[in-house]
């Protein structure tokens, strides 16, 4: 049928041509039409125009900014404000159009279009947020801002960059932080104290944080939807709620409420963010103008939200219900109650911003010397954002735990005890960096590194130089202790590589087979490489092969397989995080898998959640120096676990998280305390002697007796190794 019209159509152009020409003219004119449907349909469904072409040069890029507030709000005024900014700015080339209401969907429902590219701007509650960037809870923390001044400096500074910048993970663009107004409480009791919230019913969201707030308080959370909260109020299903003034006179709460406690507890933030996959496509002056525009608008909207809640409370006041403002007193009261929960959520909210935010609050205090406390301090040099994250949390816990230990006892030398943790992101010019600024502070008594040799390697000229104690938990490269700078200020509470990898091999060897061990082409391999080869030049010929890899490298599975159908009857693996997970996915691809030896870096990461999957298939065993909650365990380490689980909220069976270098920090901390009280001064250079010449001590790890001397600062060596893998928890436990 086909060939028969073009046939016809053929015929028609040679009988009449001009006929012919019209009806082409035609054709092509309904195709452009369709063309011109099709895009415009496109661009209405992705938000994502083709710009078109004009006598005047290019049209109106439209986006669409879809939110779920009310229209008239103040977050709706200050979109509409910025709409007409960007029009002005852009010379007339952006437009924005502005949905609230939910008129595009509901907040997930827009998060996910704006994912896609289906939606360009967006302004999302930060709770909403929460279960995709478990960081945005920051602002929930109850209590844990001073006051509304010092919240607002937060989220405009640094932290609240890193905390915009976590929203890469999930495909849109962190742009500022808009607001609906700080959380207050309502009741039909005086809510002025702790104890007031004892036994009450209170409406929460579904949210692990804003629920554990109320417990810690003394009342039971029952999550009810919000829309719903009013008649829960109104029968007394619930006693009290919490809430920002808006959404309290909005819902109608203040009428069925007798009480109302201004307390700006915590903040409920919007965060104004844009779809990558459009933002990505405009020009940078344009992106730059959406930015500058947002960031610009963000006081404006601040100031609008605070004149109308002094409208809002009119409102509520007229309704007959009392208004109490918490004093510093009290709002202290809270705060020492709350402060756990910080902590507890430390892993999930970040302790990159948690560090941020007390090292600006802790340069704020030294301003001036009225304000300057004089708490000694321990410096923390930790990757606190990249690979070694975990690890670096797990050493602030067991850090904290001790000086908590530390102060409750009377402090040290009539001080308060604090640590300030500064986060090196794994990198060594950062580790340089961080420990220049910690000599500069007077009241240091020592820094505390983490789990990458190679920053504390980048540091080992200025630490001697500057003459700073310098404590290593985790790190375990030879040279951090073993190095010509005399005399040594490193002193190390953990295992080191000359013991950890003939311990793999012989272990490996015990699988009856050929023995494959594949190392990183670096320095790291190298070393490791070299603590080896006595011990292969020892073994029979070819019961042991080494194979090299370079981190670049994307096809592990070859490089397995072969090993694999070569004969390998175990695998050794050295390498970092990254390159240990490429080979536990490759393993976990073969037909028969056979074990793999790994070194303990692994557990600084969240390798089991990350994995797991894998692992089903996959026989993985890594070394400890240390095993939790066995029957042997000494008392000290399960007196520790018990601690630590109820400090940070764990239950019974939940694992510790790299519980090495909780454990490790620890016991180095109360060696550091005791050395102080030994040389009764902060001389840095009297407490580095004083480390080498301690009364014995009974440690987590070991009775130090003593811990260090003036030939030898590894405080492990010669204690027993374990190898260890994950059970189906997730937890860490010996490897039968």
């Amino acid at each position: 049928m086909k060939n028969h019209q073009t046939l016809l159509i053929g015929t028609s152009l040679k009988k009449n041509g001009y006929s012919v020409r019209i009806q082409w003219v035609l054709v092509i004119s309904v195709i452009l039409l369709t063309f011109v449907a099709v895009f415009w349909h496109l661009d209405h469904k992705s938000g994502v125009p083709v710009t078109p072409v004009s006598k005047e040069g290019p049209i109106v890029r439209t986006l669409r900014l879809g939110l779920n507030i009310a229209s008239g709000s103040a977050l709706h005024a200050a979109a509409e404000q910025f709409s007409d900014l960007i029009y002005k700015r852009s010379d007339g080339k952006l437009k924005v159009r502005v949905y609230p209401d939910q008129q595009l969907g509901n907040d997930a429902q827009m998060v996910e279009m704006a994912r896609n590219g289906e939606l360009d701007l967006i302004l999302t509650p930060t709770a909403k947020l929460s279960s995709a960037i478990p960081a945005m809870q920051y602002a929930d923390l109850p209590f844990y801002f001073s006051s509304r001044e010092e919240l607002y400096t937060m989220l405009d500074g640094e932290p609240g960059q890193i905390l915009l910048s976590k929203l890469n993970a999930i495909d849109l663009v962190g742009l500022t932080f808009w607001e609906n107004g700080f959380k207050q409480f309502t009741a039909n009791t005086l809510l002025q104290t702790p104890k007031d919230f004892k036994h009450l019913r209170f409406r929460t969201m579904k949210s692990r944080l804003i629920m554990d707030q109320f417990i810690a308080l003394g009342a039971q959370p029952i999550p009810i939807d919000f829309h719903a909260t009013y008649k829960a109020l109104a029968d007394g299903a619930v006693d009290g709620q919490e809430n920002p003034l808006v959404a309290i006179v909005a819902m109608g709460f203040h009428k069925v409420q007798k009480h109302l406690t201004l307390s700006n507890h915590a903040y409920l933030g919007y965060v104004f963010s844009a779809s990558r996959k459009v933002f990505e496509t405009l020009p940078p002056d344009m992106r730059n103008i959406i930015q500058t525009t947002a960031n610009e608008l963000t006081l404006w909207e601040r100031k609008e939200t605070a004149r109308r809640e002094m409208g809002f409370l009119e409102t509520i006041r007229a309704a007959g219900v009392a208004i109490h403002t918490l004093t510093p007193e009290e709002r202290q009261q809270f705060s020492a109650i709350l402060a756990p929960m910080v902590d507890s959520f430390g892993f999930q909210v970040g302790y990159d911003l948690l560090a941020k935010t007390e090292e600006l609050r802790y340069a704020r205090q030294s301003a001036t010397p009225e304000s300057r406390k004089e708490d000694l301090l321990i410096g923390l040099d930790v990757d606190l954002s990249q690979g070694g994250a975990q690890a670096g949390g797990a050493i602030f816990r067991g850090v904290q735990m001790a000086i908590e230990e530390i102060n409750h006892e009377g402090g040290l030398l009539g001080s308060q005890f604090r640590v300030l943790a500064l986060n090196n992101g794994a990198n060594p010019d950062a580790g340089h960096r961080n420990l220049q600024r910690f000599a500069a502070l007077p009241s240091l008594l020592a820094v505390m590194g983490g789990i990458h040799t190679p920053v504390v390697m980048a540091e080992l000229d200025d630490i001697h130089l500057l003459r700073i104690p310098y404590l290593i938990p985790w790190a375990s490269g030879e040279e951090l202790t073993d190095h010509s700078h005399r005399p040594s200020y490193t002193f190390r509470v953990s295992i080191k590589d000359s013991r950890i990898e003939p311990f793999l091999l012989e272990n490996a060897l015990k699988m009856g087979g050929h023995v494959a061990i594949l190392l990183e082409e670096s320095a790291s391999g190298r070393s490791t490489e070299s603590l080896l080869k006595p011990v292969i030049d020892k073994l029979p010929a070819n019961s042991v092969t080494i194979s090299r890899f370079y981190a670049s490298e994307i096809d592990f599975d070859t490089k397995i397989k072969t090993l694999v159908q070569g004969g390998s009857k175990a695998l050794i693996i050295v390498a970092d995080h990254p390159g240990t997970r490429a080979f536990v996915q490759a393993m976990a691809h073969q037909n028969n898998p056979v074990p793999i030896f790994a070194n303990w870096r692994l557990t600084g990461s969240d390798f089991w959640n990350q994995e797991q999957t894998a692992l089903k298939r996959v026989d993985l065993r890594f070394v400890q120096s240390f095993l939790l909650d066995e029957v042997n365990t000494g008392a000290g380490l399960q007196k520790f676990t018990r601690q630590y689980r109820q400090r940070y909220g764990l239950g019974a069976y939940d694992s510790l998280p790299s519980p090495a270098g909780s454990v490790h920090a620890y016991d180095l901390i109360h060696l550091l305390a005791l050395a102080v009280k030994q040389a009764n001064t902060t001389d840095r250079v009297l407490i580095r002697e004083a480390l080498e010449n301690l009364p014995p001590y009974p440690g987590l790890m070991k009775n130090y007796n003593p811990a260090f001397t003036p030939g030898h600062h590894d405080a492990l060596e010669g204690l027993p190794l374990f190898m260890a893998r994950f059970d189906e928890q997730g937890r860490i436990v010996r490897e039968e």
